[in-house]
């Protein structure tokens, strides 16, 4: 086994182990959130990461399914059947690439824009507690609302 595989961390101390403890609690609180926002407007929450990841892919409005894939920490095959359902609901369609045949791009349809535009904004107030996100300081308050 080479050496720098064998790396050791140092124990965590109390303030690690609280800092972690509230690091997880404000993603939990978040991830029920956003449980909440989507399945009251009928998706779900993967659906709607999937609709955020096309739509927020650096430099362009389409994603392939690796790349959708490596967002989600999912396997291809898995986000395979997930661009399914989203294209059986209407949120999104398949083309195949012009100058490479063998790749296809998923794209956001007209209603899956509006339905990842409508949630997005019901998200966004929630990502106060996380103001990195939009560029606000570490000290970001908690309960702060980024405007858009």
């Amino acid at each position: 086994m080479p050496s720098d595989a064998k790396k050791t961390s140092a124990l965590p101390n109390k303030q690690d182990l609280e800092a972690m403890s509230v690091f997880r609690y404000e993603l939990r609180k978040f991830l029920r959130v956003s449980e909440e926002i989507s399945n009251a407007a009928g998706i779900t929450t993967l659906q709607y990461q999937l609709l955020l990841h096309i739509r927020g892919f650096p430099e362009r409005r389409w994603a392939t399914v690796g790349e959708l894939a490596e967002r989600l920490q999912a396997a291809p095959n898995g986000t395979a059947a997930l661009v399914s359902r989203c294209e059986a609901a209407g949120l999104v369609i398949r083309k195949t690439d012009k100058t490479d045949r063998r790749q296809v791009q998923v794209h956001l349809t007209a209603k899956g824009e509006r339905c990842l535009l409508k949630l997005a904004a019901e998200h966004k107030a929630h990502y106060g507690s996380f103001g990195w996100i939009f560029g606000a300081g570490p000290n970001a308050s908690s309960d702060s609302h980024i405007e858009g």
